[in-house]
């Protein structure tokens, strides 16, 4: 019955009482109100009142049970519903004890495929090893293709997101170009190959209207530093005699770095390190990476490197720890800023390629200096 029916006068054409009952518009109530007088009725339709069922307290579990259309769990058999006649209050039955919790069950979860993470890291590991190792040349394909693959991502997501269209087949072209230079020149090739790619976008941007030009070749000449001429440093470590140990070397504290600081801050990690760049990286995180890190240093300089010392090693690991937390949360603030997760689908578990590049590519130019001052550049 509606609120607006109580304490009023009966309409016209309304089937109320009838002249022997309550006096008309007055609220029938207990036994005043005879069995003809209930006969000659409307009959209302029947709404159950939830907050009858227990008061305040069961309000959201009654509400629960009327949106829900069928058993509460996949393997439950639909019962017979027990409130057939009206006037009768559905009865939801209590939450089982062993029903699942996934707030606490995924209080600690890393948030991708770990399988496909650790299988596509591991082939990408035998791949990167076996070119290293068996022809230098090889390996040099290998970073040109990663640099190309690399722009490709960047620009896709780039006009994607912003609108902004970096020329990629000047970067691709220079981006690849840049790499053999600085791996046959030394330094003196990667800047002269970097200044003719720059100049490629501005020139090959001019083929279209005008509208954009000045974003589109500023994101252009960004994309070929940050992308192949950081990449070029890691030519420029194979060149030397004992260059794939060189290589490796700068791969295993970077992983190394990596893996520390995500152990270490999964297990640990209370205090945040940039919430508003990367919320999941935090203070006891970047300990990890520091620790980890200076030990792997102190050893691939001792082991691997020539005329290397250990305590060389200790402050390649630390600067190692630092380039690689600075390189994730560079590429952390260019995906924010773009509004993705990840720069790319290529590989599962990982991301793309710049999702694997972010703490290499700034950490490639740190090791390469540090080397040729500790062992020098041959």
């Amino acid at each position: 019955m509606n609120d607006s029916s109580w304490g009023t006068p009966p309409p016209a054409g309304y089937w109320g009482p009838s002249g022997q009952g309550p006096v008309p518009g007055a609220v029938p109530a207990g036994p005043t109100y005879d069995a003809h007088d209930a006969q000659q009725t409307r009959p209302m339709p029947f709404v159950p009142d939830v907050s009858a069922a227990g008061g305040d307290q069961d309000d959201d579990r009654d509400r629960g049970a009327a949106r829900l259309g069928g058993p509460l769990f996949r393997d439950e058999t639909p019962a017979a519903q027990p409130y057939a006649t009206p006037g009768a209050v559905p009865q939801n039955p209590e939450p089982m004890s062993d029903a699942p919790q996934p707030v606490s069950r995924q209080k600690k979860s890393a948030g991708r495929d770990l399988g496909a993470a650790i299988g596509v890291g591991v082939g990408l590991g035998v791949v990167i090893i076996a070119s290293l190792f068996v022809v230098k040349a090889v390996f040099v394909g290998v970073i040109a293709v990663a640099v190309v693959v690399g722009l490709w991502e960047l620009t896709k997501r780039l006009d994607e997101r912003k609108g902004i269209k970096a020329p990629l087949v000047p970067l691709a072209v220079g981006g690849a170009a840049m790499v053999v230079a600085g791996y046959v020149r030394g330094a003196e090739g990667a800047w002269v190959a970097m200044a003719l790619t720059a100049l490629a976008v501005l020139v090959w941007r001019m083929t279209e209207p005008p509208e954009g030009y000045l974003k589109d070749v500023t994101a252009g000449v960004f994309a070929a530093f940050y992308v192949p001429f950081l990449a070029t440093f890691v030519a420029l470590l194979l060149a030397a005699d004992d260059g794939p140990y060189r290589v490796l070397t700068f791969l295993l504290l970077t992983v190394v770095s990596d893996t520390g600081a995500y152990a270490v801050g999964w297990r640990f990690g209370s205090h945040k390190l940039a919430p508003r760049i990367s919320p999941g990286k935090t203070r006891e995180g970047l300990l990890g990476a520091v620790s980890f890190a200076m030990v792997a240093g102190a050893l691939c300089m001792q082991f691997l490197v020539d005329d290397g010392a250990w305590w060389q090693g200790l402050l390649l690991g630390l600067a190692v720890a630092a380039s690689a937390t600075l390189g994730d949360l560079g590429e952390s603030m260019i995906k924010r800023d773009l509004g993705i997760k990840d720069m790319g689908t290529l590989l599962p578990g990982h991301g793309g390629i710049m999702d694997r590049l972010d703490s290499l590519l700034p950490t490639a130019p740190i090791v390469w200096l540090l080397m040729v001052a500790f062992v020098g550049s041959t």
